[in-house]
């Protein structure tokens, strides 16, 4: 598809400095613009890129002033990056979207499926399964008995969606994740052994949720583990079981979640995240890459270290850290004073 930078700026609300007549059929990073092309700068750490790109049209946020001259054409826009989000939102909406049964496949004669549906090659349906409208089932979907999947949700190949799982509207599911598998729960025997305590709950995913590719999500031991409207997970993501993740909450790749474990809403986790089981996590809360929390943490508190604490006192605690060999030889050279001192 072609647009001319008109185009774009009239459907952005734009201003444009440059010229408007400029065609884009593609888009680039900025640093490796071409001609044709259209880039974004949102991040002003990047801003010496814009000089030199090569890229025909580049969106700038508002408050943008060049220091010297561009050669692109510019759209100022109020959120370089959400109008970049809008544009790609339009290029995949143009992409012809697939309808239809493919063969083989297996659907079962009490699953039912609505209007618009795509169901690829190998996909399994089974028992009493429901699908709303509009839904792509890639190849090699497993989907169990008596799970429902909501309008409009995307599951991609590979994903296995247990017996008795909910997935609400406008969800996406990608390649390889596992929605249902059965929660961590086995019991010491007095011979040592381990015995098997069987998981009898479910998974309810709501509305707007992304899963992201070869993410786990354990089914409750009895209930349901809950991820709530909103929620975006990456790949390699392990949620165990009755755990509750609250609304518009985000999670990096491999954050781990121990069971029975509550989550408010709006929370970050950065990658290799964690928190331990039974706790309670409020609303807003920030927990940085490899950082581990094992107790309750109140509402807006930002976590950080190794075993997470408040981000205020983790700062002192690194301050002094990074600044212990001085210590220690400041230290050892106290100790050295005052032993000759005693020996006077």
């Amino acid at each position: 598809m072609e647009f001319t930078a008109f185009e774009i700026a009239t459907f952005l609300n734009g201003e444009i400095i440059g010229d408007p007549t400029l065609k884009i059929n593609n888009v680039s990073k900025i640093e490796e613009g071409k001609p044709g092309t259209l880039t974004f700068l949102a991040n002003l750490k990047y801003d010496h890129f814009i000089y030199d790109t090569q890229a025909s049209v580049v969106l700038v946020n508002e408050s943008f002033i060049p220091e010297k001259e561009v050669k692109a054409t510019i759209i100022k826009v109020k959120d370089a990056y959400s109008a970049m989000s809008s544009l790609l939102d339009l290029y995949v909406q143009s992409i012809p979207k697939k309808i239809g049964i493919e063969s083989p496949n297996f659907v079962a004669s009490s699953a039912k499926y609505g209007e618009n549906v795509y169901l690829g090659a190998f996909c399994y349906l089974g028992e009493n399964a429901q699908i709303g409208k509009n839904v792509k089932i890639y190849p090699h979907v497993w989907v169990g008995d008596g799970s429902i999947i909501g309008d409009n949700t995307i599951i991609f190949s590979g994903a296995k969606i247990y017996p008795e799982t909910r997935i609400g509207k406008n969800c996406i599911i990608h390649a390889g994740a596992v929605i249902g598998s059965d929660g961590f729960g086995f019991a010491p025997q007095e011979n040592g052994s381990y015995k098997k305590i069987h998981q009898i709950g479910n998974v309810v995913i709501e509305d707007d949720v992304e899963i992201g590719a070869n993410t786990a999500i354990d089914c409750a031991t009895m209930g349901s583990t809950m991820i709530k409207k909103g929620v975006k997970l990456d790949n390699l993501v392990q949620i165990a079981h009755n755990v509750v993740v609250g609304e518009n909450t985000v999670m990096a790749a491999q954050t781990g979640i121990a069971g029975s474990t509550s989550i408010g809403r709006n929370c970050t986790f950065g990658g290799q995240a964690g928190a331990t089981g039974h706790i309670k996590i409020g609303n807003n809360v920030t927990i940085a890459g490899k950082s581990g929390a094992s107790n309750n943490v109140p509402d807006n508190k930002i976590l950080m270290g190794e075993w997470a604490m408040d981000v205020s006192k983790y700062r002192r605690v690194y301050a002094v850290f990074r600044n212990l060999p001085e210590l220690f030889m400041e230290v050892n050279h106290l100790k050295k004073e005052l032993k000759k001192l005693n020996a006077e």
